[in-house]
């Protein structure tokens, strides 16, 4: 995750359609379902966005309702907002008595289609870089990707445009609109308007109210047992009560009486014009206008599909052809449909060479100048104009998907026995345990703490590189064999996984001089045989080892590691509640002390006859390898799996080579973190 610098605002806009229905008694009432939790494009984001509705605060569940996230344009409020099944939802009421709130119904109640915009005050965003997947809303997304963790809901908006396709609004107005407003209703309006336009206030020392409206200044004084008077300020020349209301009526007038031109205009065909023109504030010879292009007879639309070739849709054709199984997790759906039908029955690998080198300047049409195509899909740079398509890229992406199936091929026994360190070079790490002084002291009355010391034990590790070029060559090209590009990665892969194995278990089973009685984690004979009574012996010598001072280490064992031959036992010992004897002497069932208490790993490298100090009776009771590790592999720069570059071949060799690389390496670490036991006499 980036900790790149977000917005600290995000409007996630959504979809609305708008129909009309309900009481001519009740407010109009709205409902609507804002977001669907799915990506956006917002503005402020270099990215798409995601908003974590788990972590969307909603501090009230009357928020305002607005029209275009203006202040003054008020519509209503909230009486619902809540997140249900995956979704933000709204449920409110149309209730300000505002041009903008009747612009809102009526224009709905005309078919116009609302959407919803909702505001939120961002105070938590991560980024997740390209390659990278997050789980968010029950939905996993692959970046890049914004993801906004948490936000504040501020308010809810109609506006015209919308981002979430998949969601709606529905607003139930009153089926019969008013043309006519009494004049008490007229002075509601634009007493509202005012308060409106006239938002932010202050008050000086004498007790007046100065208000900022278009730039200019004014200061009103309103005395009980009047309604409104004005006083002169700057040179401005007041204006009665009286007249501030006959100026606000016509204001009124005139503006209902434009919206009754649009409508007039417009009539019941076009609705979506009407709202637009009402909402923007058209004059007539605009709505004309407007409806005079609208009615202008159009010709038919042409839909050219673009079939446009770039490397992403090169990399979905050869994952295509290749068949495989995740491929819409890497790929939307519009570059797989245009991978699909370009390449009808599959992309070869020769097609695939060629579209690289015509994209980066080629102008032969086949492929009989195999050296040139090779050159031109390899060397971008020759005709920069042209350089679109990175074919070693392609190939690298493709691959790396089939190395990474060889590689978790294999048995990876060893992930789960040994701890995992991070180093940036290869120079050798060492690690050490605090011994002697490693126990909390009394803190003195003046607080100062004494100091815990880093004993002598000490333990070493370094990575070192391991790798394996391979080629596709001539004849593969030739043969036009797309699977050259699967089949190679794979054992790239494989070889990885099968070489971090060889060198893990060389070193581990290894262990004379690791497990042995002096470091009393070694214990021998014919009763240390994997079964109840041996298995506790063996957890009896782990959990009376002591550090240098003598004490008890505090460490716990948790994991069996046995060899194919002690499979059966351990897992037995792991499961079962009580272990019967079945021989001529039949005992009664014995309680299993054991059940449930050791997790059982089985390796098959335990008992190959190639690793020196290999058995199929020896077996190791381990602490978790989080607590106390006997053996540490560390990776450069913390890559756990291989990586695969690929390159046009050498001069002497017509082909395309792959190359795999691992840093890595393998060391015993703490004998005090196992028990070895013979399993033998």
């Amino acid at each position: 995750m980036s900790n790149e610098k977000q917005p600290e605002f995000v409007t996630m806009t959504a979809t609305a359609n708008i129909e009309a229905a309900g009481d001519e008694k009740q407010l109009p009432r709205f409902r609507m379902v804002a977001y669907t939790g799915g990506l956006m494009r917002i503005a402020g984001f270099p990215r798409p966005v995601v908003v974590d509705l788990a972590g969307l605060e909603i501090p009230n569940q009357n928020l305002p309702i607005r029209l275009d996230h203006e202040r003054r344009q008020g519509v209503g409020h909230t009486q619902r907002v809540a997140v249900e099944n995956g979704a933000l939802v709204a449920e409110g009421l149309i209730s300000r008595d505002t041009s903008w709130a009747r612009d809102v119904a009526k224009s709905g109640v005309n078919g116009f289609p609302w959407q919803a915009s909702i505001g939120a005050a961002v105070t938590k965003a991560d980024f997740v870089p390209a390659g990278g997947t997050v789980q968010v809303n029950g939905q996993t997304f692959t970046g890049p990707v914004h993801v906004v963790r948490r936000a504040i809901l501020k308010e809810i908006s109609f506006v015209d445009s919308g981002a979430d396709t998949n969601t709606s609004a529905r607003i139930a107005a009153q089926d019969k609109e008013q043309e006519e407003m009494t004049d008490k209703e007229v002075t509601n309006v634009e007493k509202t308007e005012n308060e409106e336009t006239h938002a932010d206030t202050t008050r000086d020392e004498s007790g007046q109210t100065t208000q900022q409206d278009s730039g200019q200044t004014s200061q009103q004084d309103v005395p009980s047992g009047t309604d409104v008077q004005a006083a002169a300020v700057e040179g401005t020349e007041a204006l009665t009560a009286a007249d501030q209301v006959a100026d606000m009526r016509a204001k009124a007038a005139a503006e209902q009486q434009r919206i009754a031109v649009v409508r007039k205009v417009c009539g019941d065909d076009y609705p979506d014009i009407a709202a637009r023109a009402i909402t923007e504030g058209w004059d007539e010879t605009k709505v004309e206008l407007e409806v005079l292009r609208a009615s202008r007879p159009k010709a038919p639309a042409a839909h050219v599909p673009d079939n446009s070739v770039d490397g992403t849709i090169l990399e979905a054709a050869c994952m295509l052809t290749a068949g495989l199984s995740d491929v819409e997790k890497l790929h939307d759906e519009k570059t797989l449909d245009v991978a699909s039908k370009r390449f009808r029955g599959g992309i070869g690998l020769q097609e695939l060479l060629l579209e690289a080198a015509w994209a980066n300047g080629y102008t032969g049409r086949n492929f009989r100048n195999s050296r040139e195509v090779l050159r031109y899909a390899f060397a971008p740079n020759i005709q920069a104009a042209f350089s679109t398509v990175d074919i070693g890229g392609i190939l690298s992406n493709v691959s790396n998907k089939f190395l990474l199936e060889g590689f978790f091929s294999v048995e990876r026994v060893w992930r789960n026995i040994c701890t995992v360190r991070n180093v940036s070079d290869f120079k050798t790490v060492t690690s050490y345990r605090l011994v002697g002084a490693d126990q909390y002291q009394p803190v003195a009355p003046g607080g100062e703490l004494k100091h815990g010391t880093l004993g002598e034990e000490s333990y070493t590790n370094k990575a070192d590189t391991y790798g394996l070029l391979l080629s596709i060559d001539r004849r593969d090209i030739i043969n036009d064999d797309l699977g050259a590009i699967t089949t190679v990665p794979r054992k790239l892969g494989r070889g990885s996984g099968l070489k971090i194995n060889d060198v893990f278990w060389a070193i581990f089973l290894n262990n004379s001089a690791f497990f042995k009685t002096a470091n009393k984690n070694y214990i021998s004979g014919a009763d240390t045989a994997l079964s109840i009574d041996g298995l506790t012996k063996a957890e009896v010598k782990f959990m009376d080892q002591v550090d240098p001072d003598g004490k008890p280490i505090g460490i716990m064992p948790s994991v069996v590691l046995v060899p194919t031959a002690l499979s059966a036992i351990g897992t037995q010992l792991f499961k079962s509640l009580e272990i019967r004897d079945t021989t001529a002497s039949t005992k009664y069932p014995i309680a299993n002390p054991h059940q449930g208490k050791f997790r059982v790993e089985v390796s098959r490298y335990l008992s190959n006859s190639q690793y020196t100090g290999n058995s199929d009776k020896a077996w190791y009771l381990l602490a978790d390898p989080s607590d106390l590790p006997v053996i540490e592999v560390a990776f450069l720069n913390g890559q756990e799996s291989p990586t695969i570059e690929s390159a046009e071949a050498d001069f002497n060799v017509l082909g395309v080579q792959m190359r795999g690389y691992h840093d890595f390496g393998v060391a015993l670490q703490d004998p005090k973190g196992g028990v070895k036991a013979k399993g033998e006499a």
